[in-house]
């Protein structure tokens, strides 16, 4: 996404026609197509807002829609048989999801629940669905969201075998803090821990760890990194 993506998430929040389709264009998913489909688009969508713990569709459901997180946070996850569970991805204004029972057919492959208060796009798939059967040219955009879902597939993957649980952990909040070095924790600690793959106390642990070396500060949910260039070499 381009440098001026905040500002058109921030616009967007206010549901007008225009910056709906400016939102879309900014996905990879809707990126190519012109003014008047992304219209067709947005007018077909409808924008609800969503407070922190709700959720927006279960795992195993029935799919209809794909969304677009207009603002807030969005956490997908999964949960095993024996209850553990397992924190997938946290999406932020920008990303896309739940398009994936669109492409495949299949039913909800996890849960999508609000980590705060956030406002979405909900594009019906029946919409899609005459995108592509007039535009088949644009199949290609989905081909590219596939594409880049299994990198970061192949990326959490590789996390999990070559860095131990200091070094995920590390990571994550990289990944939580962005391109600032202050930012508002979204996560629970059992929220953390299962998006780190390891249980509380051990995340909680290697937290403190880093507190100690001065690399971060935190009081109760709000975080600063005060030596980000020893913790991204941490997360390598």
């Amino acid at each position: 996404m381009s440098d001026t993506t905040p500002a058109i998430f921030e616009a967007a929040i206010a549901a007008s026609p225009a910056s709906l389709r400016e939102a879309l264009r900014e996905t990879i998913l809707f990126a190519e197509l012109d003014d008047g489909q992304l219209d067709h688009i947005a007018a077909a969508g409808v924008v609800q807002s969503f407070q922190r713990g709700v959720v927006l569709f279960e795992e195993g459901a029935e799919p209809g829609e794909c969304y677009l997180v207009l603002s807030g946070r969005v956490a997908i996850a999964q949960e095993s048989g024996d209850g553990r569970k397992s924190l997938l991805a946290v999406l932020g204004p920008g990303e896309l999801f739940g398009e994936m029972g669109f492409l495949d057919g299949s039913n909800r492959s996890a849960q999508a629940r609000a980590l705060e208060e956030s406002r979405v796009l909900m594009v019906p798939y029946e919409e899609l669905r005459h995108l592509y059967e007039n535009t088949p040219s644009a199949l290609w955009s989905a081909v590219q969201l596939l594409a880049r879902r299994l990198r970061t597939m192949d990326q959490a993957l590789s996390d999990t075998v070559f860095l131990d649980v200091m070094g995920r952990t590390a990571k994550r909040l990289l990944d939580m803090a962005g391109d600032s070095d202050e930012f508002e924790m979204p996560l629970t600690q059992e929220e953390l821990a299962a998006m780190v793959g390891a249980s509380r106390e051990r995340v909680n642990k290697a937290i403190h760890a880093f507190v100690k070396l001065g690399w971060i500060t935190h009081d109760h949910r709000n975080y600063k990194i005060t030596n980000r260039r020893n913790l991204e070499i941490r997360a390598r």
